[in-house]
């Protein structure tokens, strides 16, 4: 489905309507996966919450799958177990160890819509299930994901498990450009269609997964609902966090090569989820990092030649330092506010005032730029008012530079991730 422009052509870049989902007669909406090694103490009673739950507070048919990944206890006969008792537990056995291998299996041959994955410690509170599926039956989302570090979630855990967690998705938006805010809460689901593009493009087998899903999804144009939620921590858990870690720098390392070389087919695997970015808001300027550019030099240009025009109306009056200072001033408030609004697309009033505060260190450090040339060339000679300008429009390159990389950076960093894609491989 497109939509249509004021002349009544269609827009065919703009995102199509996924649709409601629903599910086939006989055959569940939802498929909540629970992927388990070596778990028979928990995993009876979590799995009994977990269907009594969707039983009375999920209005969707569903399916609970146990994928047992090569337990060594009795793990494997208590799900056989909880298969016979409930209609809607089904046990998978797999020869294997890796929670990876484990849902990308139960995934791949699921026949349900909705894909969801769950750890089976239960430690986020299930009353977010419903927020966490619903956007993508509406057809809104492609993913959604639990998130700890959300505004709204309440979280209970340890200094360490807090920091590793902060640390690891701060690594996660420097280096892959992320802009999820929690990868490795273990409460996600996934559209079945989405599920089947993304999958055969995920190497990892193990805690590194759904990380990975993630980033390529968010590489190919696919929506991300994230949900707050409320986690407890569980403090029998038994992963190895040392050796988790490790892994995780091992994938992204490898992604990260991946982009660099353009490996990845994900141009084709946004043609396949049909998630086109939106046609840029002026014809013939390109989205992204590269828009950004041509709108930025736009702004400065203009900024630039107000700003040479007080200069040489002050220069008159006052001396080179003040004027400098007064131009540059005036012209970099104006320069904050039009790149708010036209290279960055951030509308409204608010945190109008942060980045205007924002704006003004930002200009400090430009008039240092452009201060020093200035100091420099009179110390060194009595410059006519020609030379002058020329220094102050080679300080300003350099200060025009700077001035980009700190407004999208620091000062507008939220809306210049929005709107950058990143690389189509």
């Amino acid at each position: 489905m497109t939509t249509p422009l004021l002349d009544g052509t269609p827009s065919p870049s703009l995102r199509p309507a996924r649709g409601l989902l629903t599910a086939a007669p006989g055959r569940p909406l939802l498929d909540v996966v629970v992927p388990v090694f070596n778990e028979e103490d928990d995993l009876e009673p979590c799995v009994r919450r977990l269907h009594a739950h969707l039983t009375e507070a999920v209005p969707y048919p569903f399916r609970i799958t146990i994928a047992d990944n090569a337990s060594t206890d009795a793990t494997a006969a208590v799900a056989d177990t909880l298969q016979a008792a409930l209609p809607e537990v089904v046990a998978v056995h797999l020869a294997a160890k890796g929670r990876g291998r484990a849902l990308k299996a139960v995934w791949s041959a699921s026949d349900a819509p909705v894909l969801v994955y769950m750890d089976v410690d239960l430690s986020t509170d299930l009353a977010a299930l419903l927020p966490l599926v619903a956007p993508l039956v509406s057809g809104h989302s492609d993913i959604a994901i639990g998130s700890r570090l959300a505004r709204g979630s309440r979280v209970v855990r340890g200094a360490k498990r807090e920091v590793i967690s902060r640390s690891y998705n701060a690594l996660l938006r420097g280096s892959l450009g992320a802009r999820f805010s929690d990868a490795q809460c273990g409460f996600k689901a996934v559209r079945k269609d989405v599920a089947d593009q993304l999958l055969p493009l995920v190497e990892d087998t193990g805690w590194f997964f759904d990380t990975e899903l993630l980033v390529l999804a968010e590489r190919a144009g696919a929506r991300i609902a994230e949900v707050p939620v409320d986690w407890v921590d569980d403090p029998d858990s038994s992963v190895d966090i040392l050796r988790t870690a490790t892994d995780d720098v091992r994938g992204v390392l490898r992604l990260a090569r991946a982009f660099a070389t353009g490996s990845l087919p994900l141009a084709a695997l946004r043609a396949q989820l049909g998630r086109q970015p939106l046609e840029p808001a002026v014809p013939g300027v390109p989205r992204g990092l590269l828009g950004q550019v041509v709108r930025f030099g736009a702004v400065g240009v203009a900024s630039t030649l107000a700003y040479l025009v007080l200069y040489l109306l002050l220069r008159g009056a006052v001396g080179p330092q003040a004027a400098n200072l007064v131009a540059l001033l005036v012209t970099a408030l104006a320069n904050t506010a039009a790149n708010r609004r036209l290279t960055f697309g951030v509308t409204g009033r608010g945190g109008l005032v942060r980045a205007h505060a924002q704006g003004l260190l930002v200009f400090a450090a430009a008039l240092g730029l452009t201060s020093g040339a200035l100091a420099a060339l009179h110390a060194l000679a009595d410059p006519s008012r020609a030379v002058e300008v020329t220094a102050l429009v080679l300080a300003n390159a350099a200060a025009t530079a700077l001035r980009f990389l700190l407004l999208r950076r620091w000062v507008f960093r939220g809306a210049s991730s929005r709107v950058n894609a990143g690389p189509t491989g």
